[in-house]
């Protein structure tokens, strides 16, 4: 995806639903290119077309948060992949990074099995081959294809792994790691305590971003795993509170 498209994202993610024309202007391109630009958009679900105007697909869909800053996420997958071993069993929660970062797995780990709450996840990786998932079941949330619930919390419970990797909305220096969802922050402090170290997968741009449900991890979280353009004072404040800063370059 190229830095006009992510461009249009973003606007759109703020707006809702913007003219073409509007787009023209605010990118200072033709009509016509905005036009080939939104055309590839839809061909990969991310936005919806109306006469004139384009329509953000929602921020709770995944498909569309994959879609923003791509080559970054695959970076933090790639690195965040370096701490899995072959033939691990690791858990791996849902969002766009664990998305990628289950994908990389997959490639480049044979023999691992990934134990997900995450609908998206399955499918997204399905045709990998030698990809090993186990979906744990629950109540099915649509737009974030993410199950949760006290069915999800018995079926973590069968589990015991070293390693859990989450995906987050926003973070607190006083609260922590935060959720905009309060059954998906439970289903992490769920599948958290089946788990030895729970670790973040995330933009640095959700340091600069709060959001509504602290995600109150037992234990905490050990590690976040970001890209370089995280602030110095973020990384202090994290390293303060015993959590070890991985940057993806």
């Amino acid at each position: 995806m190229n830095k006009r498209e992510n461009t249009i994202l973003q606007l759109l993610s703020e707006h809702g639903k913007l003219e073409v024309a509007a787009l023209s202007r605010e990118l200072g391109v033709s009509s016509v290119t905005v036009r080939k630009d939104l055309d590839e958009l839809k061909r990969r679900g991310v936005i919806r077309r109306e006469h004139g105007y384009a329509v953000f697909g929602g921020n709770d869909d995944i498909n569309n948060r994959l879609a923003f800053h791509y080559e970054e996420k695959q970076r933090i997958a790639r690195e965040a992949a370096k701490l899995v071993s072959v033939g691990e069993t690791v858990m791996i929660e849902n969002g766009s990074c664990c998305a990628l970062l289950a994908e990389e797995i997959a490639h480049t780990k044979p023999g691992t099995i990934i134990i997900t709450n995450s609908a998206f996840i399955a499918s997204y990786i399905r045709r990998i081959d030698g990809a090993h998932v186990v979906l744990l079941g629950g109540d099915f949330q649509n737009d974030a294809q993410v199950m949760v619930g006290p069915v999800l919390r018995t079926c973590a419970e069968q589990f015991f792994v070293d390693k859990l990797f989450i995906g987050v909305d926003g973070w607190s220096e006083r609260l922590g790691f935060m959720s905009n969802n309060h059954l998906r922050a439970q289903a992490v402090r769920d599948m958290a305590r089946q788990a030895e170290n729970v670790i973040a997968v995330t933009e640095s741009s959700k340091f600069d971003r709060v959001s509504t449900v602290p995600l109150a991890i037992p234990g905490g979280v050990r590690a976040v795993i970001t890209d370089s353009s995280i602030r110095a004072e973020s990384v202090e404040m994290l390293r303060q509170a015993n959590v070890r800063v991985y940057r993806a370059d």
